[in-house]
């Protein structure tokens, strides 16, 4: 395979997707306990974090809690 060939390859295919975090891993991320990460996601509004259930698990997309974590900051606003 060429070096052009092996450029076209990754340029054009998608963008890996993001990996999906556990629980365990989300209140790594956050440096909080467990119970505080389960704790938001029975919140309601904007103090929920963005998550969903597959069966009886939890699985968050990192993005969308760093997203969360930022507009948390910001007072809840969106564009701030």
């Amino acid at each position: 395979m060429t070096a052009a060939t092996k450029l076209v390859m990754t340029s054009s295919a998608p963008a890996r997707r993001a990996a999906l975090l556990t629980v365990e891993e989300v209140a790594e991320l956050l440096r909080v306990p467990v119970s505080w990460v389960y704790d938001r996601t029975r919140s309601r509004g904007v103090n929920r974090i963005p998550g969903f259930r597959l069966g009886k698990y939890w699985r968050f997309q990192e993005s969308e809690v760093l997203a969360w974590l930022e507009r948390q900051r910001s007072g809840g606003r969106a564009n701030a």
